[in-house]
């Protein structure tokens, strides 16, 4: 596969996996030297527009004995190959769109390998198989007959101009800003009052499912009536929200540690899913303990791109970090802390000033004269718990940043596959710009000897813990 013009390479550097989508395009091309890549812009729900690549090509498919070959786009977004590709039919001037189980009226493609995708596992390679044969069963295009009245051409022209984004096909109409918390108790009624205070929300629902031990707080917002708030038992309130907020918690009374996290992942089981549905653009926002498992856990549920499936984390623990550096050591660089959320984290620096908004934000190389600075203001910091109202205050940063597009860079739970190092499939708090389609992480930088071995030391426990649970 020729990836060496300049524009496709100028897209591959801006890609966050750049090696490991190189070598996946290669075993494309082994198996479908007809696939080329090709560079292309997008134009985002919010007007943005972002250059990436596209594979263009058609695949053979057998029907009734005779060989026909159908002309398919796949669109990689820069997440790509932990983002499953947004694919859709190419039809000529002579061809029409059947509609089916596996593609829509405009084209789009649907298929299991797409919705469970998890790579390594999951391959383009594989997905392309998968597609020939669900069409060779059921073919997704046929020729225009004469006695069909529907212009090709008019089809082929809403086809291409579809504007595309990381959750798939978006339309121009105005949406609302809903947001949905999801769970009682404490921190639910903490996130739903902050998000209020943060005044960008137009609508906010609060379900209070069953199946969380953590309840409390419905009544009361029926009883005053707040405006904006609807509160409901059922998911389907949830319908189109730009965030969903995941607070609940079902803690059993099991004895060992890893039979509670299990309960709260039969729980997310019965929920996740069904929240997809009701909106398949939403970003997820999860702050349910453990948070780094749970995010893991909804990623997986969900078949969301990674990029729009979040942990709370250690973004409280930055804002409190920026607070102290700024305040009381009279240091007024962006900081963040990354890691687990556990004893494990690490506190690092940004290379910019706090509210240079204007430049790119990126993690600084550690130095002898950092290392004491970032020492002296966690040692400040100790002591500080995360209660329900501090939380909701994060979380409610959190979803204003993403739904006024803010493009603000918070430490919030994401893949941490293939930053720094990582080759385990876990979710770590790191620096990620959030917006309205979900997170992109900064580049990872190399850490000291005693950070880097704490992260390991995270990764090391989180792969343990994983591999105990039924997700």
């Amino acid at each position: 596969m020729d990836l060496s013009p300049e524009a496709i390479q100028k897209i591959l550097s801006r890609y966050k996996f750049r090696d490991v989508a190189i070598e996946e395009l290669q075993k494309v091309h082994r198996i479908h030297p007809a696939m080329k890549p090709v560079a292309g812009t997008y134009t985002f729900s919010d007007g943005t527009q972002k250059d990436l690549l596209k594979l263009i090509g058609n695949i053979p498919v057998k029907y009734e004995g005779r060989s026909y070959n159908l002309p398919i786009l796949l669109w990689l977004m820069d997440s790509f190959p932990f983002t499953p590709p947004i694919c859709l039919l190419r039809p000529t001037t002579n061809m029409v769109i059947r509609e089916g189980k596996h593609v829509d009226a405009r084209g789009r493609i649907y298929l299991p390998s797409l919705h469970n995708w998890d790579h390594p596992k999951s391959s383009v390679v594989g997905l392309l198989a998968e597609m020939i044969s669900q069409f060779e069963e059921e073919p997704p295009l046929g020729t225009k007959s004469t006695g069909d009245n529907r212009d090709p051409n008019v089809l082929l022209a809403f086809v291409s101009n579809l504007k595309i984004n990381e959750g798939g096909v978006q339309h121009h109409d105005h949406l609302i800003n809903k947001v949905t918390v999801i769970g009682g108790g404490d921190l639910g009624m903490a996130s739903v009052m902050s998000i209020l205070a943060k005044g960008k929300v137009d609508r906010l629902v609060f379900i209070d499912v069953a199946e969380s031990s953590t309840k409390g707080g419905s009544m009361d917002l029926e009883i005053f009536n707040l405006p904006k708030v609807e509160v409901s038992k059922d998911l389907s309130a949830s319908a189109d929200s730009s965030v969903i907020v995941v607070t609940a918690n079902a803690w059993s009374n099991e004895q060992s540690y890893v039979s509670v996290v299990q309960t709260n992942v039969d729980m997310y089981r019965g929920i996740i899913p069904g929240l997809v549905r009701l909106s398949p653009n939403a970003v997820l926002l999860i702050a349910s303990q453990p948070v780094d498992i749970m995010a893991h856990v909804a990623w997986r549920q969900s078949g969301l791109p990674p990029s729009r499936v979040i942990g709370a984390g250690c973004n409280l623990d930055s804002e409190r970090l920026c607070h102290v550096l700024d305040i009381s050591l009279n240091t007024h660089k962006q900081a963040w802390v990354i890691g687990e959320l556990s004893d494990n984290k690490v506190p690092v620096l940004s290379n910019i000033l706090m509210g240079a908004s204007h430049q790119h934000p990126e993690i600084a190389p550690r130095s002898k004269a950092t290392k004491p600075l970032l020492d002296r203001a966690f040692e400040m910091l100790k002591g500080r718990g995360q209660r329900s109202w501090s939380v909701g205050l994060s979380i409610a940063d959190i979803t204003h940043s993403i739904l006024v597009d803010q493009r603000k860079t918070h430490s919030v739970s994401t893949l941490a596959q293939g930053w720094g190092g990582i080759g385990a499939e876990v979710f770590l708090s790191l620096p990620c710009v959030l917006g309205v389609s979900g997170s992109t992480r900064l580049a990872g930088v190399s850490l000291g000897q005693e950070e880097d071995a704490r992260l390991r030391e995270s990764v090391t426990s989180l792969c343990a813990l994983l591999s105990q649970l039924r997700i």
